[in-house]
């Protein structure tokens, strides 16, 4: 009998311990990031610089305003001007 309750809590433990690591991958795929410049007029999240609220943005590509985008593909991003996305705001 206790054999069996042993074994039980092992195979529970490495149950458990195999769920957190499939888990962690897909939550990782979810992550984002503030990107500055890259978002167009009134399509802004959250607040920035000059207006406290989502969807408040003036103009496009405001280097003041961010949207949330992809982790790690902020700096990669291009607007039509040939500027870059931004990690921080100007």
């Amino acid at each position: 009998m206790k054999n069996s309750i042993v074994t039980l809590a092992l195979a529970g433990s490495l149950a458990s311990a195999l769920a957190a690591v499939v888990a962690a991958p897909a939550y990782a795929a979810d992550a984002k990031e503030k990107c500055y410049g890259v978002a167009l007029k009134g399509q802004n999240d959250c607040a920035a610089g000059k207006h406290d609220c989502a969807g408040k943005s003036m103009t496009d590509y405001d280097k003041m305003s961010f949207k949330l985008v992809p982790a790690g593909t902020c700096t990669s991003m291009m607007t039509p001007g040939g500027g870059h996305g931004s990690a921080t705001p100007a």
